[in-house]
């Protein structure tokens, strides 16, 4: 048994046996709902994952704020429901764990950041933690196991991996972005290419620009910002295509593919000058494009006499 619950500031109550007992490690994955409460007369309740509709998580070994938490579910099985009463000073941190996970469920916009100075002068942001942070107390966790993974049952988020498996799982993220694609999926596509385009951007964070290692990882991200760009081009998100391919030619000047893509959103755009020069250009670059590109001139060309007349026609309304 841990030694943690051998010590008096822990005491455990079984409510409902496991189901099974199953190894743990660094690394296994425990996903658990909670309630939180005082240990007053009438057990106040502070929190319940119940009433959030989302259960905990909790990766081992990956020093989560509040420490208690990963002794006691180390001591317990699958589907096991226990209560846990833990004393003031193993659950200090439980007012600012608690503020991270009721700050999840607001808009983005809503959300506070919540350092020491803030604190000292305006509080957590929600009373009963604020209270719970003045006046430190014993508190009780009813826990319910409800998963536990280990570390090879399930795919890791991408802080968990080191840089080798984050290079190994973006080749896999654009493989299954492209069958996703070949299959018309194009949600599950933009999905995988853009989720492997952020953790190629992690890794060059840690290179300086310019040196091999950080042009190794912009070759890679070129045609998975051309993929994501195609994606955005067929729901007809236009601006998010331009941005994507603009992107690529930072990387790559002479991306055909790139600028024929780019073309195609200023088209759709209505951005007729700047769709030209990039047609253009591809073809200057590959002149296996001139039938295709001459095609997309025509087009534009019909686009820009539509837009023309409707314009006129607004116009002669005016007067």
């Amino acid at each position: 048994m841990d030694s943690t619950l051998q010590d008096p500031k822990i005491v455990k109550n079984i409510v409902h046996a496991g189901t099974k007992v199953v190894p743990f490690r660094d690394g296994t994955k425990v996903k658990f709902h909670y309630q939180t409460r005082k240990c007053d007369e009438v057990r106040t309740l502070i929190d319940d994952s119940r009433a959030l509709r989302k259960p905990m998580e909790l990766v081992l070994g990956k020093k989560f704020k509040l420490e208690v938490w990963e002794s006691i579910v180390q001591q317990m099985a699958l589907h096991e429901v226990a209560r846990f009463r833990c004393d003031r000073s193993l659950v200090q941190q439980y007012p600012f764990v608690s503020k991270t996970i009721r700050d999840a469920q607001k808009p983005r916009e809503e959300r506070k950041h919540c350092c020491g100075m803030t604190v000292q002068n305006e509080g957590i942001g929600y009373r009963d933690l604020d209270e719970l942070f003045t006046n430190p107390q014993d508190l009780e966790f009813t826990i319910e196991i409800l998963a536990i993974e280990s570390p090879d049952e399930y795919e890791k988020e991408s802080w968990q991996l080191s840089d080798d498996e984050k290079r190994t799982l973006v080749g896999k993220l654009r493989e299954r972005g492209n069958a996703a694609y070949r299959e018309h999926d194009m949600n599950a596509a933009r999905d995988s290419y853009s989720y492997a385009i952020g953790i190629i951007e992690q890794l060059m964070l840690k290179e300086k620009p310019d040196e091999p290692e950080w042009i190794e990882l912009a070759q890679m991200k070129v045609p998975l910002l051309l993929n994501y760009s195609q994606c955005k081009l067929l729901e007809q998100d236009y601006y998010a295509a331009i941005e994507h391919c603009t992107e690529a030619l930072k990387y790559d000047p002479n991306c055909v593919k790139a600028l024929f893509r780019r073309g195609k959103a200023h088209a759709g755009a209505w951005n007729f000058a700047r769709a030209r020069a990039d047609f253009e250009r591809a073809a200057e670059l590959d002149a296996n494009l001139h039938t295709a590109v001459g095609k997309e001139l025509a087009k534009l060309q019909e686009q820009q006499r539509l837009r023309d007349v409707e314009d006129r026609l607004k116009y002669q309304k005016l007067f």
